[in-house]
């Protein structure tokens, strides 16, 4: 498994979900406070890379449960709609 498999770049999660940096890290830092997420610098010289080092995050297993749960929660009123 290489470093970055199942890590994204927070860069990359402000382009897929279009939040402002503004409001897309103090989302992840708060995610990391609750474990839901967790952080690590990439590795590598920012010389070699030609660019600066990206913080890489991925969801952790608690966040994996919280939010199988969250999205239970969510759809449970909903259960019984035709969905189109």
């Amino acid at each position: 498994m290489s470093e970055t498999q199942g890590k994204i770049s927070g860069a990359e999660i402000g382009r897929m979900t279009n939040l402002a940096s503004g409001t897309l890290y103090p989302i992840l830092m708060r995610l990391e406070e609750a474990g839901w997420a967790e952080s690590s610098w990439e590795v590598g010289d920012p010389h070699k890379l030609g660019r600066p080092r990206r913080r890489l995050y991925r969801i952790t297993d608690v966040g994996i449960e919280k939010a199988q749960l969250a999205v239970r929660e969510i759809t449970l009123p909903f259960k019984g709609f035709a969905w189109r």
